[in-house]
């Protein structure tokens, strides 16, 4: 039996789940025959979420975060 406690940072966590997700939605829009970044853009300047098709899900899961949380993990990923 294992009495550690663990720690985890939410934050970490959070921009593990954002990442996952729009590397799923990547994969099925591509799938579709769609831009997957040209199609993420819009819903994220817009908010609009018809530019994410619903296939696999991918407009709900998409729903389901934030959009600002999602630009702020993009610029963090793309400035490091």
């Amino acid at each position: 039996m294992n009495d550690n406690t663990s720690l985890f940072d939410v934050n970490v966590v959070k921009k593990q789940l954002i990442s996952t997700t729009l590397k799923e939605i990547s994969v099925a829009l591509t799938e579709r025959g769609y831009n997957p970044t040209n199609q993420i853009v819009g819903y994220l300047i817009s908010g609009d979420p018809g530019y994410i098709s619903n296939y696999k899900d991918c407009r709900s899961k998409i729903l389901n975060l934030d959009r600002a949380e999602i630009v702020a993990t993009i610029i963090e990923d793309y400035l490091k």
